[in-house]
């Protein structure tokens, strides 16, 4: 009988939770191509490095940048160097959502070999998707010692 009793009070209450309704408050505002673009990449985020990787099976930097913006209809170069070349250079100060940061992490060549795509810039912070070596495709921020001593440049495609 005590059982029943749970049961039948249990149920009520789990009936009158799910008859709440939240409401959820949606923004008019429209989906930008630099948004479409960082979507299409943080998909890849946790995929392993490959050299010239453009899948889920493994990706290196610029194929995560190359994919993200030509699943967008936006053609890149392949590598990142040549990426360096196209679009307008921009200040840090300047930088967006959806533009592209340049490395050069090599201390044997002296030439730019590793981007990143930016995710967020919040009060300063700017923090890229890209793919390194040991970690796969993740989100790193520019003022981690490392990405700010080999930073190069900022471009903006769109």
């Amino acid at each position: 009988m005590k059982k029943g009793v749970f049961l039948v009070v249990l149920f009520s209450m789990l009936m009158s939770c799910s008859s709440s309704k939240k409401v959820v408050k949606t923004s008019n505002k429209p989906i930008s191509k630099a948004d479409k673009i960082v979507t299409n990449a943080l998909k890849y985020q946790g995929v392993r490095y490959k050299f010239g990787g453009t899948t889920t099976r493994g990706m290196d930097c610029s194929g995560i940048v190359y994919v993200a913006f030509g699943e967008e209809n936006v053609q890149l170069p392949r590598i990142s160097r040549d990426m360096a070349k196209a679009g307008k250079k921009v200040s840090l100060k300047k930088v967006k959502k959806g533009d592209l940061l340049f490395f050069k992490t090599s201390k044997t060549r002296r030439r730019i070999n590793h981007v990143g795509l930016i995710v967020s810039v919040k009060k300063g912070v700017i923090r890229f998707i890209h793919s390194t070596t040991s970690r796969g495709v993740i989100i790193s921020s520019l003022s981690e010692k490392y990405w700010k001593k080999a930073f190069v440049k900022a471009i903006a495609i769109l």
